[in-house]
């Protein structure tokens, strides 16, 4: 039981960093900005954001069960903690202060963050690292995406 429950608590982390969704929610101003045609429709970015949350709190769990008095454990998931803040820091800047530039800043530091705590994920849960793996890649089209955004508005 204490497992489910560490398990919980990890998923309901993972998805702290969704808060700042509802504070700074897309608005006229983001519809009135010319964006790539490939851009995902608006339903999307729930459905996607729900299963990736899920994913990357269970990758942390994952890690979290295999913690010992070595420090991998506690690397791996302080860099969870870091990516996870760079990806809650994301919507407020860019919805919420509408920086696109600077936003787009936090999105390469949060794919190198990613990165990185997929590498440190990999060296204690295999299966970990690769339940990041969609995390990243749809972290990779949301920069590019952000980068399009910022070319076709500047």
């Amino acid at each position: 039981m204490r497992s489910f429950l560490a398990w919980i608590g990890w998923v309901l982390f993972s998805f702290a960093a969704a808060l700042p969704g509802p504070i700074a929610p897309p608005g006229d101003w983001y519809q009135s900005l010319a964006k790539p045609d490939w851009t995902p429709p608006g339903w999307v970015f729930p459905v996607v954001w729900t299963t990736l949350y899920a994913m990357m709190g269970t990758a942390a769990w994952l890690v979290w069960r295999r913690r010992t008095a070595e420090d991998r454990a506690r690397v791996a998931l302080s860099l969870f903690v870091i990516q996870l803040a760079l990806n809650a820091a994301w919507t407020p800047m860019f919805f919420g202060a509408e920086q696109i530039l600077a936003a787009l800043i936090i999105i390469v530091a949060l794919w190198f963050a990613i990165l990185a705590t997929m590498l440190a994920f990999r060296k204690v849960s295999g299966a970990a690292a690769l339940l990041l793996l969609p995390y990243l890649a749809w972290v990779t089209i949301a920069a590019i995406l952000n980068f399009e955004i910022w070319r076709m508005n500047s």
